[in-house]
């Protein structure tokens, strides 16, 4: 389920606001050059961990790094002085591994570090929860909006017949089970609203790099391609449907 680059995601009404967490990697990019795209669009806040400059029209660039709490309570208040009443919040944030941090996903339990876990559930995990507390507030309450944040198949406990990748696995189902709890709080303040997870496929992208070599060329998505069905995914979903994993084509992954 795709849409065509600069087509409107979920739904929404035009002049919508949306804010773009990781949107210094390639499928936060991607999600940002989507939607600025868009003509029913006014403006995309799109954070980075590292400043970047401001481009000409709708894009909105501020610095936070979603494992700082205070950055991401600045990020929010710089979107609340702008006016708030955000349409989509989209996290795109992620880490498998990280050479200069001693991140490498685990091939046994031998393999298992508190300082590796530590960072990968902070960017992972508590990151995406961060931004949750601060930017859920400022989705608007009297339409349809959507909270919806990058997790993996490989993150779902009933699909787990391989082992290994502890701590990416436990963090990404951790999250997934943030979500499950967000959606419920979320669905009290606005019935109407959308908080879901999203697995994006196998992307050509730094976080897949080294784990591609047996991934066949029909599965392995540009970034353009993997945002742009992720859009379409969400375009599609009820608020019936908060709460829950959903691949980039659409169907559910089981918890």
């Amino acid at each position: 389920m795709t849409t065509a680059a600069g087509a409107s995601p979920p739904g929404m009404r035009a002049g919508r606001r949306v804010a773009v967490w990781g949107a210094g990697g390639a499928i936060g990019d991607a999600f940002v050059q989507h939607l600025a795209a868009a003509p029913d669009v006014a403006e995309v806040f799109a954070v980075s961990r590292a400043a970047r400059p401001a481009p000409a029209g709708k894009i909105r660039t501020i610095a936070g790094d979603l494992t700082v709490e205070d950055d991401v309570a600045a990020a929010a208040a710089t979107v609340a002085d702008a006016g708030g009443n955000l349409d989509l919040v989209l996290i795109a944030s992620g880490v498998l591994h990280d050479a200069a941090a001693g991140i490498a996903p685990e091939k046994s339990w031998r393999a298992l570090d508190a300082a590796a876990m530590a960072r990968v559930f902070a960017v992972n995990t508590i990151g995406p929860s961060l931004i949750a507390k601060h930017f859920l507030p400022l989705l608007a309450r009297d339409r349809r909006v959507i909270f919806a944040a990058l997790s993996a198949r490989v993150g779902s406990i009933s699909d787990n017949r391989a082992g290994g990748w502890h701590a990416y696995r436990a963090s990404k189902a951790a999250l997934n089970m943030m979500i499950k709890g967000l959606a419920i709080e979320l669905a009290r303040r606005n019935p109407a609203a959308l908080c879901v997870g999203l697995h994006p496929g196998t992307v050509d992208s730094p976080l897949s790099a080294p784990f591609q070599r047996n991934v066949p060329a029909a599965g392995l998505f540009t970034p353009a391609r993997a945002a742009a069905a992720m859009l379409g995914v969400l375009e599609g979903l009820p608020a019936t449907a908060s709460g829950r994993l959903f691949a980039w084509d659409g169907a559910e992954i089981a918890p």
